[in-house]
């Protein structure tokens, strides 16, 4: 492999035109196909395999136009004080805002609070429901806009009116937070490298990428519904692998020029090199993302593979367009060292640079001598910080996990005030009684049942179809919807449930938005095991053919399950515990959202292999030229600490601008994967990393003969270019640095 990119780096670098031409005009085309397709609206959001996705498909068949799975809002009315929402005037205006509400064609009803008998028992707070024949995720703006306009109506006429519901839930919007990422990005290239030009290369290429990866998102959107969502995870990681990608290769490119090879020459073995250790990374975040699909969540699928294929264009974007930009730039990027103007460098400066040993040389041989000391340091401290993770409660967030600055927090409080907290998350009971002699009867006996069990407050009269044959019942349970007693009330209906069939023949099914988070959470914990052993199992054996090491993977997956673990605990302290709440401005504490542990898990896995690939390819490169262990993790950390460290900060901005959202779901993501980064990079490969590398000296790097020799020799290390020219042609002469 090494050989071959060696000669595509040296290839993209003098065919430069007809490469920057080639990327150019893919971005220009992609850019064309997103401008030109038809608007995408949102992705259809379904949970197959689920109770409460049974319990939408069969009202779909048995409730045609009902739109079951509908957006709803709940517009929340309250009397100024000392008046009453049946006072006339009050009256009048809710009547008014009803009949503007009706208004849309999207609307499938509207409930009036006084013939729906939605006034509170003291008469100071009524609500009126809205459903919609469409999903929250497809409705168009304008019916959030009309209903949105129609509650001011009723402000202006004196009454405190909130609304409440999934209906003006939107698509997360990126904006300041990249920005933030990617001026922090450019500092720390600048710092790195010391020059504007070579800074500049991974931004560039990492934009132009992204680019290329979400135009193409945006214009298949609408044929493959992909919808919105779909490429914010594709932007995230794109630009995170993107600048880390280029970076290592910008990086490998000045340390050849400061060996004395030409500029052709040390474009072909930076991309030999640290191109071999690209692409194995990023087959490693690709296996991570592309594994989502076994959860079975079809949205979670496609945003996994459309951010892999982002992934991609990165990996290609490095292995082509880096070499070519290195050819424009010429003698404006400087060999390691060597710093420009910028920032008061000199040949002088360089050489007494050069002579001095750096931090990462420091740093590795300090924990060679103390790596017992330094061993335990980091995994007791990490095993520390993974303590409250064996608390973990998942959930995911509704109206009452809002700041308290939004409307929908503020109607989840009058509704709570009004009705009871469980009036925040009633559940919809659907019994099937086709297959039942007296489907009267059963719809009576499966609400009496209900009726019975703890937790409940009220239960309505069964509703049936047109045929009679299914019926629907709403609960109102006594607590929140969040919480585990209303969790543990959907079970034991379902329990009754399953009682009821086996005496009537008759199905049982629990669904609404409660139920639906219940299942999905639910889902998602049984699909983390098999998803971790998955794509673990699959990148150590990919690792295991980087490093022909059958320990050196083994510690790389045990450093990072210990990294995410710790991760997983900072965010029960502060998002479900409350730890440092006030600092990161999260405003109600709660169950972690449902997602994040599997999330988690592919995203920062991805990252973790980058930083391991990175930094242990280079030792083994050391070791394989005849370097002995010890000085070979020295060499490691000597050419990759730096780099390792810059692309960690640079993720860190990324991800820490997510903090600041108002979306507790996107703080919880962002403030997760940031100091999963910081965990991963600084203390498990900084730090675990060499000293259990030190420890195990040459039996890191052993491995069975029988499997040395069934594993295909894919030369990361650029063992096949020591026997090409080593860069001593005409071309030495004509471009030293």
């Amino acid at each position: 492999m090494a050989t071959f990119l060696y000669k595509l780096g040296r290839l993209a670098f003098r065919r430069r035109h007809f490469v920057a031409l080639i990327w150019v005009a893919l971005l220009a085309l992609a850019g064309v196909g997103a401008a030109n397709a038809p608007a995408a609206g949102n992705s259809s959001f379904s949970i197959p395999g689920t109770e409460a996705q049974k319990a939408f498909d069969l009202l779909e068949q048995r409730f045609p136009g009902a739109s079951a799975d509908g957006a709803t809002a709940r517009v929340v009315f309250k009397a100024p004080d000392g008046q009453k929402m049946t006072d006339a005037a009050n009256k009048a205006a809710v009547e008014k805002t009803v009949d503007e509400l009706k208004d849309g064609s999207e609307v499938s009803r509207v409930t009036d609070p006084y013939t729906g008998k939605a006034v509170s028992k003291d008469g100071t707070i009524a609500y009126a429901s809205v459903s919609y024949k469409v999903s929250a995720l497809e409705l168009e703006d304008a019916s959030r806009d009309a209903l949105e306009d129609a509650a001011q109506d009723a402000r202006d006429a004196g009454l405190t009116v909130e609304i409440g519901g999934d209906a003006l839930s939107t698509t997360p919007e990126t904006g300041a937070t990249e920005v933030i990422g990617i001026a922090v990005a450019a500092v720390v290239l600048v710092i790195t490298f010391g020059s504007l030009i070579a800074a500049g290369l991974p931004l560039l290429t990492a934009l132009i990428g992204v680019g290329i990866g979400v135009s193409t998102i945006t214009a298949l959107a609408s044929a493959l519904d992909l919808g919105s969502t779909t490429s914010i995870l594709a932007m995230m990681i794109g630009l995170a692998v993107g600048i880390d990608y280029a970076l290592f290769i910008v990086s490998r490119y000045r340390a050849e020029l400061a060996e004395g090879r030409a500029r052709e020459e040390a474009a072909g073995r930076a991309v030999g090199t640290a191109g071999s250790a690209v692409v194995f990374a990023g087959l490693t975040v690709v296996i991570a993302l592309v594994g989502l699909s076994v959860v079975n969540i079809p949205m979670l699928t496609k945003m996994g593979i459309a951010a892999a294929g982002t992934v991609v264009i990165a990996v290609l974007i490095a292995l082509t367009m880096i070499p070519a930009l290195l050819g424009y730039a010429g003698r404006r990027v400087k060999p390691a060292g060597e710093k420009s103007r910028l920032l008061g460098g000199g040949r002088a400066k360089a050489r007494a640079a050069q002579a001095k040993p750096n931090m990462g040389t420091r740093w590795a041989s300090f924990v060679i001598r103390r790596p017992v000391a330094v061993l335990l340091l980091g995994v007791l401290g990490l095993g520390a910080a993974a303590v409250p993770a064996a608390s973990l409660e998942l959930g995911l967030g509704d109206d009452g996990s809002q700041p308290t600055s939004t409307t929908q927090r503020r109607a989840y409080d009058l509704l709570s005030e009004g009705f009871g907290p469980g009036f925040n998350g009633p559940l919809m009971v659907v019994t099937d009684a086709k297959k039942s002699g007296d489907p009267q009867t059963v719809f009576t006996k499966v609400a009496d049942e209900i009726k019975g069990l703890e937790g409940v407050v009220a239960v309505t009269p069964p509703s049936p179809n047109e045929a009679g044959d299914t019926a629907t019942i709403t609960v109102i349970p006594d607590s929140k919807p969040s919480s585990t007693t209303t969790e543990d009330l959907v079970h034991a209906i379902r329990d009754t449930g399953a009682g009821i069939k086996a005496d009537t023949d008759a199905n049982v099914l629990v669904t609404g938005s409660t139920a639906m988070n219940i299942d999905v959470s639910q889902k998602l914990n049984d699909a983390l095991l098999p998803y971790l052993v998955l794509v673990v199992g699959l990148a150590f054996l990919l690792l295991i053919v980087v490093f022909r090491s059958i320990l050196v993977p083994l510690k790389a997956a045990l450093g990072f399950l210990l990294s995410v673990l710790a991760a997983l605990g900072a965010v029960v302290a502060v998002f479900q515990w409350g730890w440092l709440s006030g600092l990161m401005g999260v405003e109600e504490t709660g169950p972690v959202m449902s997602m994040m542990p599997i999330f988690m898990v592919g995203v920062v896995f991805g990252l973790a292999m980058d930083y391991e690939v990175f930094l242990v390819t280079r030792m083994r490169e050391a070791y394989v030229h005849g370097e002995k262990p010890g000085q070979a993790v020295v060499t490691g950390f000597k050419h990759g600490a730096r780099v390792v460290t810059a692309a960690a900060v640079i993720m860190i901005a990324v991800f820490a601008g997510f903090i600041g959202s108002s979306e507790s779901m996107v703080k919880m993501i962002g403030f997760g994967l940031a100091i999963a980064v910081f965990f991963d990079a600084f203390v498990v490969r900084m730090a675990i990393v060499p000293a259990v590398l030190a420890l195990l000296g040459k039996k890191a790097w052993w491995l069975p003969k029988w499997l040395d020799r069934a594993l295909p020799n894919v030369d990361v290390e650029g063992e096949g270019l020591r026997t090409l020219s080593g860069g001593k042609d005409e071309d030495r002469d004509l471009v030293r640095a």
